[in-house]
């Protein structure tokens, strides 16, 4: 009894091991944060609601306060479900981290038209300008609009934005 625990073999018996990485918190959040962003992404994908993706888009902005990305799928999110203001805070958020997104900005002109504040053609100007340059993001951004349509048939503001880049 009075050797109740095993004998542990001696240090220089171990096999030589790399040393384990060293994760610093914030390399542990971000990794988190980008794995709960798209399993966020996946869930809308599949058909998810968007009402029942907004707090976990919410967590990630409040996490990762400076992505701009993050804040652009919670004004989207905000959109489908008719919360103009929140969208606009979202948004606004989202443009100014990547003045460049075309997807922020017409996130940020729907927000924009719903809530009837003023503003629109800057950011209606600023995407006709990156879809003159890039195919891509003009195929991009008309699969975007299409699930909008798909999700919210009725969205005039949308339709009237595709009107815009489109015709």
């Amino acid at each position: 009894m009075k050797d109740e625990f095993p004998i542990l073999p001696p240090l220089s018996n171990l096999p030589n091991l790399p040393p384990l990485p060293t994760l610093s918190p914030l390399s542990i959040m971000v990794e988190s944060v980008a794995s709960l962003y798209e399993n966020g992404l996946e869930r809308y994908k599949n058909g998810e609601s968007p009402e029942s993706l907004i707090p976990v888009f919410k967590e990630i902005c409040d996490r990762a306060k400076k992505n701009a990305t993050a804040w652009s799928s919670l004004a989207w999110l905000y959109l489908l479900v008719d919360k103009p203001q929140q969208a606009l805070k979202a948004a606004q958020k989202g443009v100014k981290l990547d003045k460049n997104s075309p997807q922020g900005r017409i996130n940020l002109a729907l927000a924009l038209l719903d809530t009837g504040t003023k503003g629109v053609r800057d950011h209606i100007e600023a995407v006709q300008r990156v879809m003159a340059f890039s195919a891509e993001v003009r195929q991009e951004i008309q699969e975007n609009i299409q699930d909008g349509l798909e999700r919210k048939p009725d969205w005039d503001n949308l339709i009237r934005i595709q009107k815009w880049l489109f015709e």
